[in-house]
């Protein structure tokens, strides 16, 4: 049996009067979601947070929406079966569509190892306000740097369906944006998706 349709569960949208374009024109810039995937310790949380920085300083208004912080509250009922990270990827990507809709630029650090998840969060999302930036690094890179311990964790059996060890990684077909951490200081990965905002009309030109 199929999912109730909105319908079938007598729900209605409810159009506001204050519109997206109402808010945007408030903020001076569009809002978009940015989404980095990768390996655990490829870097994204750390290059969301250089790029929430520098715009911030810009006047743009950012959020931050990361994977740990999410499973402490939205998603704490999730574990990391296939379902359950499925069913994670989900949630944030609607949480991600309504930060769009209120002009904020969000920035999401998630594994998000399934390609149709991705996929998934781009589509429900207007053309043009979804970015994949595929934070990429070797795997022997990611574990050299093990900032949490997890693949030490993983290699000696106490973690199981780790993502690179004993569960998959589904390597993004075409990101808008594809950066190489092992080569890329945090602050030139910044400076990367900053110029790719402006080139996309996200935020305004210099």
């Amino acid at each position: 049996m199929g999912k109730p349709s909105p319908q079938d569960r007598n729900l209605t949208w409810h159009y506001h009067e204050v519109t997206r374009d109402d808010r945007q024109k408030i903020l001076g810039h569009r809002g978009a979601t940015i989404w980095f995937t990768g390996l655990s310790g490829s870097g994204k949380s750390t290059v969301a947070d250089a790029v929430a920085s520098r715009l911030h300083d810009m006047g743009v208004l950012t959020a931050i929406l990361d994977g740990d912080n999410i499973r402490h509250g939205l998603n704490s009922d999730l574990g990391f079966s296939p379902e359950d990270r499925t069913e994670n990827i989900r949630r944030i990507s609607e949480v991600a569509k309504l930060f769009t809709s209120f002009g904020v630029v969000n920035l999401l650090a998630f594994i998000s190892p399934y390609r149709a998840g991705r996929d998934g969060a781009r589509k429900i999302q207007e053309e043009g306000d979804f970015f994949e930036v595929y934070v990429k690094v070797p795997l022997d890179v990611a574990e050299d740097r093990d900032p949490k311990g997890l693949y030490r964790k993983a290699r000696a059996g106490e973690i199981k369906s780790f993502t690179g060890i004993d569960a998959p990684y589904e390597e993004p077909e075409n990101p808008e944006l594809v950066l190489d951490t092992s080569k890329l200081s945090p602050g030139e990965s910044a400076e990367r998706v900053i110029a790719m905002l402006r080139q996309k009309g996200v935020i305004p030109a210099e």
